[in-house]
């Protein structure tokens, strides 16, 4: 445990939920932990007790928050907890924080696997995710590809085999989401749900995603964090092809900062680590974190002008494979774009074709 999460509290301790079972968390919640064939190695799930109107009264059953990406392993895990947890009732719905693959990859096999055509068994998330995610999943569509490798090529990553990898991703993301469901049902800011007779309201955020929406509920003093709020790591925020100028980290930043009016004891499941309490310091801790990588970037840029390739092994200074070395340039244009915006660096273009930053005099 490194120092900033001994700042925290989890209540758990090293408890974690058995592989194909479930731990409850609060009444009527339980936590489902499934493996994730990545260097971040896991995903947590959330089951609720649930109960929705049927044709002759209410349906008893759960719901789950997120499903995991689409593999054989996920299904598998989902079929014992069927068999073993969900005492003989329904999935009633799928509520998604977002639209990245670990988190809907297996949204249309559960919905379709629970719905009867008395009582369908819905999709529910933001509509900016739900969207784009239909995108992603139709097939070569910019999320990798020839987009990918030319955008990185633009922020200093231009070495053939880090090209020749971006260029063969270009159906990665359907290979994990291979299909959407066709209906949803829409979740926006301010929204409350009532789910297992409790209220839970809607707290959307970006920069990570583009509509990300966690769950909160005062009742319980409850927060389902998904990838807005993690006890360990600090959230990925990435500039990406689809949209080449844009400034997440600001976005990022400003979200985050609406959980400061929850309680200070409120427990936060994170979609990934251990569930915890602290809230208000892991909010000081994400905005100090990011304070220091822009200051370190600014300094950079002060002494030469950087590309993203060049600050990379300033803001990430352990080894990366492809797959990480992609999240970490879009993590270092966004930190070169926040200093841009707030004009503290100018951008210019080289007549090798790559963006680099200079410090504003």
């Amino acid at each position: 445990m490194n120092e900033l999460e001994r700042q925290l509290h989890y209540p758990l301790g090293d408890t974690l939920p058995a592989p194909g079972g479930t731990l409850e968390v609060a009444p009527g919640i339980r936590w489902v932990r499934m493996t994730l064939p990545f260097a971040l190695d896991h995903i947590n799930l959330w089951l609720l007790r649930d109960e929705l109107d049927g044709p002759d009264g209410k349906i008893q059953g759960w719901s789950v928050v997120d499903c995991c990406i689409s593999r054989d392993e996920a299904k598998a895990q989902w079929e014992q907890i069927f068999s073993h947890e969900f005492e003989g009732l329904p999935l009633l719905r799928v509520i998604v924080t977002h639209m990245h693959p670990d988190h809907i990859g297996l949204a249309y096999w559960l919905c379709e696997r629970w719905s009867t055509p008395e009582q369908p068994c819905r999709l529910w998330m933001s509509a900016t995710d739900y969207n784009l995610a239909r995108v992603g999943s139709a097939g070569t569509n910019g999320f990798g590809g020839d987009s990918s490798a030319l955008f990185f090529a633009s922020h200093g990553l231009t070495d053939p085999a880090s090209m020749d990898k971006l260029r063969e991703r270009a159906s990665y993301y359907p290979t994990l989401v291979p299909a959407v469901p066709r209906h949803f049902r829409r979740l926006m800011d301010g929204d409350a749900l009532t789910m297992g007779g409790r209220t839970w309201r809607c707290i959307s955020g970006h920069g990570h995603a583009p509509e990300h929406i966690a769950l909160y509920c005062d009742e319980l003093r409850l927060l389902i964090g998904g990838d807005m709020m993690l006890p360990r790591i600090s959230t990925n925020v990435s500039v990406f092809d689809m949209e080449p100028e844009a400034n997440p980290l600001q976005l990022f930043l400003q979200s985050i900062d609406k959980f400061k009016a929850l309680p200070a004891d409120t427990l936060t499941l994170p979609s990934h680590g251990k569930p915890f309490a602290g809230l208000h310091r892991r909010i000081e801790q994400l905005h100090e974190h990011h304070r220091d990588r822009l200051a370190e970037v600014l300094q950079a840029c002060t002494e030469k002008a950087c590309s993203a390739a060049d600050v990379l092994p300033i803001l990430f200074k352990r080894p990366l494979d492809l797959h990480q070395t992609t999240f970490a340039m879009g993590e270092s244009i966004a930190h070169l774009h926040a200093l841009w915006f707030e004009g503290r660096l100018q951008r210019s273009r080289g007549a090798d074709g790559i963006y680099r930053f200079m410090a504003s005099p």
